[in-house]
């Protein structure tokens, strides 16, 4: 891990152009249980693999509301998603606050995004060993958007990040042409089967592990968008969601094993 004095510290270039801190709080990413987002016309889907770090303990909270328009999933550290959660939450209100409206959601993820870089500037700070998949609902729209520990933010129209995410991104690679239209149930549905796709041979989706997280928009009779506040669907809820989206299914093949539990990493 060590590399000629230029990882000390997360402000420093190595001759090659790397910052190395940022590329190690990235492998704290990669090491987190991994977490799905899917955006349509209308809704806007977060679905995520809940970790216990032993049979003894409950498992790790994966998504997080923010707002009634809002909310996240994360890969990584989550006592550093507590945190920018935490400061997601402030920004809300001071946006209701001072402006009478929700905040945009390409407005709070900037904020995230700089507050992040900003660690890559001072010698005392260090990067964020956390990724985030924010979704959310604005005047212009659904929208999904990665955060990165760089600091580096991009919208998407579908996202998987943590351990074993490969899988995950090939299933939405393959379907992404149908997200657009796809309604709720379908969104989700699309949802849990990328997440089964990242799974290991020996583990199953069941609603102790699940968790889904959903905000849209609905028309209404007289053509006027209706905001779905954002939901997170937990424990038994999530039955009737998986046994919709896994009904005929089969546990896809691949390789065993994957990265250790780690009661602080989820």
């Amino acid at each position: 891990m060590f590399r000629n004095n230029y990882d000390n510290d997360a402000i420093t270039f190595s001759p090659q152009g790397r910052i190395f801190q940022i590329e190690y709080a990235s492998e704290a990413v990669k090491q987190g249980s991994v977490t799905v987002g899917l955006c349509s016309k209308t809704h806007v889907v977060l679905v995520a693999l809940k970790r216990n770090a032993e049979d003894l303990s409950s498992y790790q909270k994966k998504i997080i509301g923010i707002d009634t328009h809002l909310g996240l999933s994360l890969a990584g550290l989550a006592s550093d998603a507590r945190v920018l959660s935490n400061f997601m939450k402030r920004q809300a209100l001071a946006s209701k606050m001072t402006y009478g409206r929700p905040i945009p959601i390409e407005r709070i993820v900037d904020q995230i995004g700089d507050r992040a870089q900003t660690n890559t500037q001072n010698y005392s700070n260090r990067p964020y060993g956390v990724g985030l998949l924010v979704a959310g609902v604005d005047d212009t729209g659904p929208h999904l958007f990665e955060f990165q520990p760089s600091g580096m933010t991009q919208e998407m129209v579908a996202c998987a990040i943590g351990a074993r995410s490969q899988m995950a991104r090939t299933y939405l690679e393959r379907h992404l042409a149908s997200f657009a239209d796809c309604g709720r149930e379908d969104l989700v549905t699309h949802g849990l089967k990328a997440l089964k796709e990242s799974l290991s041979q020996d583990k199953e989706l069941t609603v102790e592990n699940a968790s889904v997280g959903i905000v849209g928009v609905s028309s209404t009779e007289g053509g006027k968008r209706k905001l779905e506040g954002f939901r997170l669907y937990d424990g038994e809820e999530m039955a009737p969601l998986l046994e919709r989206a896994l009904e005929g299914t089969t546990k896809p093949e691949g390789e065993t094993g994957g990265p250790g539990d780690n009661m602080d990493i989820s």
